[in-house]
């Protein structure tokens, strides 16, 4: 039997999650009965958008950002959803509450073009409106990804140029980043630290990258890679704390002489790299003093953001 290798989605058991109500076009589910059509166009072709969002103390960190990305998305590709971002939020609120649920859950949020009327390519043929689904789950990050952190390893899969697949699209599409995993897989490595078309370093098939090199935070230019919320964050918190803060093309041969190196997403914050091609990262067991740094950064901007969120709201 293969043993699986170590994730950046890693999430502690949580029984609880095996009856969750799932949101399916406006309905509450459970878990077991959450289905879509075959002739769905997110099943049948990838043709949709998702994000992936927290919930802390009853609020949703970021809620605005990830709105903005999502309806940019959804414009970009003509997906008329005929909702606004708060008929979004009364989604997921409905199904945390239903779920009994205010903190320590995480959303997928799923938009597709919708049912197909025959199964084929057109666009056209999506004619009964969109589907929206949300899952929403009791989930903590594994106390191993901090641990342990995530073994990378270089691959030749890189992510599409803005005119094949824009990687800013959060999409349903997502067969290139999965290659890359099982290329890195393949490879003895949890996950795949992905080069951009000219062979600098980019991202992972997961998470957004950076190191941090003498004293300095590292991450790419930005122009291949899904432009994430926790990335855009902790590069706002470097400039706001007077950290060096560099979005730049570098190369590999900087990556492995870094002195840390870690992932930022939703899910998992920032979770510490151990090595890359074999090759261990820094002096330190875990994360390093830069990456704790930036995590209690993180945190209490994601408290302040909540905090603000329920003065808004009332």
């Amino acid at each position: 039997m293969t043993e699986l290798s170590h994730s950046t989605h890693d999430a502690q058991a949580d029984d609880r999650n095996d009856n969750v109500l799932i949101h399916v076009n406006g309905q509450l589910v459970p878990k077991h009965e959450a289905v879509v059509s075959v002739f769905d166009s997110g099943f049948m072709l990838g043709d949709g958008m998702w994000e992936g969002l927290r919930l802390y103390d009853g609020e949703w960190a970021f809620f605005d950002e990830h709105m903005d990305r999502l309806f940019n998305s959804l414009k970009s590709v003509s997906i008329d959803i005929d909702k606004g971002p708060e008929d979004i939020r009364k989604i997921l609120d409905d199904t945390a509450t239903a779920n009994g649920m205010t903190g320590d859950a995480h959303c997928r949020l799923m938009i597709t073009r919708g049912r197909k009327a025959k199964p084929f390519q057109h666009p056209g043929l999506s004619r009964f409106g969109p589907t929206i689904v949300a899952i929403i789950e009791h989930s903590k990050p594994a106390d191993s990804l901090q641990a342990q952190g995530i073994r990378l390893a270089t691959v030749p899969q890189v992510r599409g140029l803005p005119m094949s697949q824009d990687a800013k699209y959060n999409s349903h599409s997502k067969l290139n980043c999965i290659i890359g995993c099982l290329q890195a897989e393949q490879a003895g490595a949890d996950e795949a630290l992905m080069l951009d078309p000219n062979g600098f370093v980019n991202t992972t098939n997961a998470c957004n990258f950076f190191i941090v090199r003498r004293g300095e935070v590292w991450t790419s230019t930005g122009d291949y890679c899904m432009n994430g919320v926790t990335r855009q964050k902790v590069i706002d918190l470097c400039r706001a704390t007077d950290i060096p803060v560099r979005e730049k093309n570098y190369s590999l041969y900087e990556a492995y002489g870094a002195d840390e190196a870690f992932l930022t997403g939703t899910f998992g914050a920032q979770t510490p790299v151990a090595e890359i091609d074999g090759k261990k990262i820094g002096r330190h067991e875990g994360a390093g003093p830069m990456t704790l740094r930036l995590r209690a950064l993180y945190k209490d901007l994601v408290a302040q953001n909540v905090a603000d969120q329920k003065v808004t709201r009332g």
